[in-house]
């Protein structure tokens, strides 16, 4: 057994393809050194009027113990006006989140109410005073909206993702304290906020493009074909294809003939590998259906994905793992660039791969394998009724007995079902990545086919890649005929 430490997540990223409030925190202590003397701001406003807004605008009220806690630590001091009217820290907020509007299309978080009245104080120069019951509604407006906007984009839907089978933890926001850095930073950048996963900035700019794009959509369906067209065919079917791909992929201009060209060629494999297809060139009807799908739905599972990289944990490492489970590959990456990549097995529908992530800790060579008592039940025990040879002809051994269910392992081997190494990152999911004997599957396009783990289809070169910095290379290789 060898010990090799290396991030590695599973991603539900479809080819196109955050944070629990607080519980239990410690009461904010109110900071009795600032005040109209020694701040530069001599804006400061009573407690009980923070009572009154949230009691008139019920809508924030989900954000009253953050209010109170951000308020609270600056002594009721104005975050977002200054002596000269609104503060930088404002426009650079308020520009923000209409860009965020308008690029996903999200007008859940708009507020009519702040617009008007950051439009009233826009540009002008003035002396704001906190008797001004209009600057005290837009402040604490200001206030508000930066919790909705934060808790929408860092935090998303309160959805039960372990009903789905995603097991990634949410990140941990702590937004008093995110608000408090940036008026104090003023920080101008969604980044500088709180940093997300990378997935999530590319699928956000994806959506923005395909909100574009669904203005230009026609309602043609492309008709399936009896047989593939490949290069050189000719048919009223290829300039539909054309059209679309035109729509889809810009940056390949595409002419309006009826023929199947080269460059014609490059564009149906761009799309092919883009959207998880065999990449063979060929207009099947399998891809017919992906580019029948409408623009429409193309935003809704983007926007989808986005939810799930608002979990995803941010990329503290530049050598990582990620297996697409959709997409039945496995990418290798190695200060921050893709090394490699390889062919997956994932789990079947019935047995589908859950969601996380962890730390590969482990490489076994000849590798026991303890079969699952839910396999043992549905698939073992029934096999052992039809053939008393079952277990010695499997190479399979029994080690004991949970109640009347025998528990089994299986030798190690040539047929043992991990093959000749499998690679560990402790989690209780019962998840690993390992070889198979089974090579000849990797070959099929849909690899949903083992019970949850991920068999990979390169094990040596994996191997040989965790183990490079050992000076003499794998251990004992030359019993293994893989390797």
């Amino acid at each position: 057994m060898i010990k090799k430490e290396l991030f590695l997540f599973f991603s539900a990223v479809l080819m196109l393809s955050a944070c629990n409030w607080f519980k239990g925190k410690e009461k904010v202590n109110r900071d009795l050194t600032i005040n109209q003397q020694t701040s530069f701001n001599t804006l400061f406003f009573d407690s009980v009027a923070l009572d009154r807004f949230l009691n008139s605008n019920t809508e924030f009220l989900p954000f009253a113990e953050q209010y109170n806690d951000f308020y609270a630590q600056r002594n009721f001091e104005f975050a977002w006006f200054d002596s000269t009217g609104l503060s930088e820290q404002a426009h650079n907020f308020f520009n923000l989140q209409n860009n965020y509007i308008s690029k996903i299309g999200d007008s859940s978080i708009q507020n009519n109410s702040l617009n008007k009245l950051y439009e009233s104080f826009n540009d002008k120069k003035f002396t704001p005073t906190s008797s001004n019951a209009d600057v005290l509604q837009t402040e604490l407006l200001f206030t508000g909206q930066f919790f909705k906007y934060a808790a929408k984009v860092y935090k998303g839907a309160d959805l039960d993702m372990a009903e789905l089978g995603w097991f990634i933890p949410r990140k941990k926001i702590n937004l008093t304290a995110l608000l408090d850095s940036v008026i104090e930073k003023k920080a101008d950048s969604p980044d500088r906020y709180a940093v997300l996963n990378s997935q999530y900035k590319l699928l956000e700019n994806n959506v923005a493009q395909y909100i574009a794009l669904e203005k230009k959509e026609t309602n043609d369906t492309i008709p399936y074909v009896p047989k593939p067209l490949k290069m050189g065919d000719s048919s009223a079917i290829i300039a539909l294809v054309k059209s679309r791909l035109g729509l889809l992929q810009d940056d390949i201009q595409l002419d309006a003939t009826l023929l199947y060209d080269s460059l014609m060629q490059r564009s149906v494999k761009k799309f092919q590998k883009r959207y998880g297809l065999l990449v063979d060139g060929a207009i099947g009807n399998r891809m017919i259906a992906e580019l029948n799908i409408p623009i429409k739905k193309r935003v809704q599972q983007l926007l989808v994905n986005m939810e799930r990289a608002r979990w995803m944990p941010q990329e503290n490492d530049s050598n990582y793992i990620v297996v697409n489970i959709p997409e039945f590959k496995m990418h290798i990456y190695d200060s921050g660039r893709q090394a490699f990549e390889m062919n997956v097995i994932v789990g079947s529908a019935a047995n589908n791969t859950v969601i996380f992530n962890g730390n590969l800790r482990y490489i076994v060579f000849s590798p026991y394998w303890n079969v699952p008592e839910s396999i043992v039940k549905k698939e073992i025990m029934p096999a052992m009724r039809r053939n008393g040879n079952y277990i010695t002809n499997h190479n399979m051994e029994i080690t004991g007995y949970s109640g009347k269910v025998p528990i089994v392992r299986q030798k190690p081997g040539a047929n043992n079902s991990l093959g000749l190494v499998k690679f560990l990152f402790p989690n209780s999911y019962s998840i690993y990545l390992h070889d198979t004997p089974n090579r000849n599957l990797f070959t099929q396009t849909g690899r949903g086919l083992s019970h949850g783990c991920i068999r990979i289809a390169d094990p040596k070169k994996f191997a040989q890649y965790l183990l490079r910095s050992k000076k003499n290379g794998l251990p004992l290789k030359k019993q293994y005929p893989y390797f």
